[in-house]
């Protein structure tokens, strides 16, 4: 059971103190019955909520997929750039959203938008083995060297597998997230990135109709493939 001023502003309907005016204009109608203090409790995922005539759907967490642009930051908040948050609306912007894992600031594709810190933990952790896949350019021609050195682990970083597509882009699979790696895994075999999107977490592809700076919710049958193991390139 949870006070209704806080169910609606974690729904980002409104602040509690705007909730407590609303109250007071009998504008808030939960189980057939207005409400009439703050903090009258009630079950937020069965209760029926309405504000003005308008249901209010409770979720207890969102899942957002987010086809990043170049130069947007992987952060909730920022005092000198735009960050994946600011790209959403206001009424998306609820209280405790975070990217669940970083792209450099000059790499695309996709990126998981949740307040849900559990399902992140799983997602990024190397133990998980949740694999994460990333079409790359670079600077030199790729070599089957190359995919070697990546199937057998370079430096501080675990194996991954190579995909050459042509002669200067590649798949690259991999299950860490540490500080620019596949950037730094092109560099030891003598390669710069000149581009790099991720394309799939899990087994849950980028929707290609996300175009760049785009966005949309998950359903809760892609929200369980961002937690599937390796998918294979």
């Amino acid at each position: 059971m949870e006070r209704i001023d806080k169910i609606l502003s974690s729904q980002n309907v409104a602040t509690r103190s705007e909730v407590k005016d609303m109250i007071k204009k009998r504008r808030i109608v939960v189980n057939g019955k207005t409400v009439l203090k703050p903090d009258e409790k009630f079950e937020p995922e069965t209760a029926e909520i309405s504000v003005d005539g308008k249901a209010i759907t409770f979720k207890k967490y969102v899942y957002i997929m987010m086809n990043k642009p170049a130069g947007v930051l992987s952060a909730s908040t920022d005092k000198h750039a735009q960050t994946v948050i600011d790209l959403l609306p206001k009424e998306m912007q609820r209280r405790g959203l975070f990217p669940a894992g970083r792209l450099d600031k000059d790499t695309e594709g996709f990126i998981l938008i949740t307040d849900d810190g559990e399902l992140a933990h799983k997602m990024l952790s190397p133990k998980s083995h949740v694999y994460k896949l990333y079409r790359a350019a670079v600077d030199k021609i790729l070599t089957h060297e190359d995919v070697t050195a990546f199937k057998n682990g370079i430096g501080e970083f675990l194996p991954a597998d190579m995909k050459i597509l042509d002669e200067h882009t590649a798949l690259v699979e991999i299950c860490e997230g540490k500080f620019h790696q596949v950037k730094k895994m092109f560099n030891a075999v003598g390669a710069n990135v000149t581009y790099l999107k991720r394309l799939r977490i899990g087994s849950l592809f980028l929707d290609e109709t996300l175009k760049t700076g785009d966005f949309r919710e998950l359903s809760q049958t892609e929200i369980d493939e961002l937690l599937c193991t390796k998918h294979g390139i």
